[in-house]
């Protein structure tokens, strides 16, 4: 399932392209707004959901084109397409079989890191929960199912709270369905935080970290299905009260600490939680090292010293992911040498195209 080759077409900023992939990591450089990240975010449209940019279908549309785009991705034996026209959804299909997006879940582990990610460790517990589920569905791919029914259950137990409709009946059903998949999405979160800290080297350059499943309703972090089903009994008036959910795995935040002094990282410096991070996003390409695994890294070595890019180099070369990166300049992937492909880019007025490659 080893992605070897992408075209585009009509999607964000190229016209069109046509890219095969070899075993060495992709180096993309080229000035702002020539059109590195919307090839990763093309790449990142093969994992469940929005891609790494959270966009719209409409909003990937190449501007002024007035028709809709088109990723095509050879995975091993397989093709894959996904499609926009203009006005529609996205379009998944297989083999020329139109399967569901959750589908490609099970074909490729998508893992990425994008300059917005640096502020995880300050930001919401939403925004952290988010980038938990990416890593528990890169490693449990039943995940997004489970996502699915459980934000569908809670959806209509919501409406039913919004509304004041206090049939008991109604509640129980919604209630056990939200508690079976809530228990499971809790039990896919706690093994994907051991498989990660397990796969962490542990080195200087990028420190391991201690994760924790942490629960803004205190129960969170529960596994057990009869007890996330008595709980949401027990809050119903409340939950009436506030037209809302307000316990389950939803409520869910992502802790992490780091050294001998257990340093939480929303405390560490900028660059350490930076290295954190980029620990965590390697350690995640490395626990998938029996799957097929692409590894998207934008800007990731802009604001790292020449010691640790070289550090960064040498792990990505040494993981089993295809891996592609961007920065504005070639001198960024030095470190390298030929044990990467470069390829520059550019951007005129008929929209984005490759300027050279080696």
């Amino acid at each position: 399932m080893t992605l070897h080759h992408l075209r585009l077409s009509q999607f964000r900023s190229w016209p069109r392209l046509d890219l095969a992939l070899d075993d060495r990591p992709l180096a993309i450089f080229g000035p702002n707004g020539s059109g590195k990240t919307n090839i990763l975010e093309s790449l990142s449209m093969l994992a469940p959901g929005r891609g790494l940019r959270g966009a719209a279908p409409a909003d990937q549309a190449r501007q002024d084109a007035g028709a809709g785009w088109r990723i095509r991705a050879a995975l091993g034996d397989h093709g894959v397409d996904i499609t926009a026209l203009p006005g529609q959804s996205r379009q998944v299909a297989l083999d020329d079989k139109t399967v569901p997006q959750t589908r490609l879940a099970r074909l490729v582990r998508v893992v990425w890191l994008v300059p917005a990610m640096d502020r995880l460790w300050t930001d919401t517990p939403e925004t952290r929960r988010r980038f938990l589920d990416r890593v528990t569905l890169s490693l449990h791919p039943d995940h997004a199912d489970l996502s699915l029914a459980y934000d569908k259950a809670m959806r209509e137990r919501n409406r039913l709270l919004r509304d004041q409709l206090g049939d008991p009946g109604w509640y129980r059903a919604l209630e056990a369905q939200m508690a079976d998949a809530g228990a499971a999405l809790t039990r896919n979160r706690r093994a994907a935080l051991d498989a990660i800290m397990a796969a962490q080297d542990g080195g200087a350059d990028f420190p391991a970290a201690r994760l924790v499943l942490l629960a803004q309703d205190g129960h969170a972090d529960d596994a057990d299905a009869a007890s996330i089903a008595d709980r949401l009994s027990a809050m119903r008036p409340r939950d009436l009260a506030a037209g809302r959910s307000l316990t389950g795995p939803h409520r869910a935040d992502l802790g992490a600490s780091w050294g001998p002094q257990d340093m939480p990282a929303a405390l560490s410096s900028t660059g350490e939680q930076k290295a954190l991070l980029l620990s965590l996003i390697l350690a995640n390409a490395r626990a998938l090292s029996d799957q097929p695994v692409l590894l998207l890294l934008d800007e990731v070595a802009a604001h790292l010293d020449a010691d640790r890019r070289a550090a960064l180099c040498d792990r990505i070369t040494d993981l089993p992911a295809r891996s592609l990166l961007t920065g504005t300049d070639r001198d960024l992937f030095a470190a390298f040498g030929p044990r990467a492909r470069h390829l520059a880019v550019r951007r005129d007025a008929q929209g984005s195209a490759i300027a050279a490659e080696d």
